[in-house]
């Protein structure tokens, strides 16, 4: 999906998914809702995943970033982060969403940076923090995605 190719992932995940025949940044990407709002994920790992989204584009009617454009971008990064830590063998399916807007953007790139609050077996929970360039906080998410057990071959369609 778009632009992908510039995703960062460690030696320890290529490894863990090589094999399986996959375009890993299309896999972990925004998806087609994320590339119509330019959502770009740039580093992915259990640990840490990290993504852009501009505010151009993504407005409300009086011109402010839009809460659910901020919504699309934490959920997209959290739900990375879920699937990487749930493996090939998981697929993680978001069941809580919650967002608090702090600040308003009106223009610029905004940048989330996800990283686990829990990582279980049968749940993940992720903190979103969204923040605009001059690193000011614009929006603090949490998702907590069920992580379902699948056959890796699910992955090819």
């Amino acid at each position: 999906m778009g632009e992908h190719s510039t995703t960062k992932f460690p030696q320890e995940i290529l490894d863990q998914w090589a094999g399986l025949g996959l375009d890993l940044p299309a896999l972990f990407s925004a998806g087609h809702l994320g590339e119509r709002m330019s959502v770009q994920v740039t580093e992915a790992a259990p640990d840490r995943v990290v993504g852009t989204m501009p505010v151009e584009g993504n407005t409300q009617p009086y011109g402010l970033l839009h809460g659910g454009a901020s919504a699309v971008l934490a959920e997209t990064l959290g739900s990375v982060g879920s699937m990487l830590h749930g493996g090939p063998t998981k697929l993680a399916v978001g069941v809580d969403l919650n967002c608090t807007h702090h600040r308003s953007a009106r223009s610029g790139l905004v940048t989330g940076v996800a990283t686990p609050v829990h990582r279980g077996r049968s749940t993940a929970t992720y903190e979103i923090v969204i923040t605009d360039e001059h690193d000011k906080r614009v929006c603090t998410a949490r998702l907590t995605c069920m992580l379902r057990e699948i056959d890796a071959d699910a992955y090819r369609g």
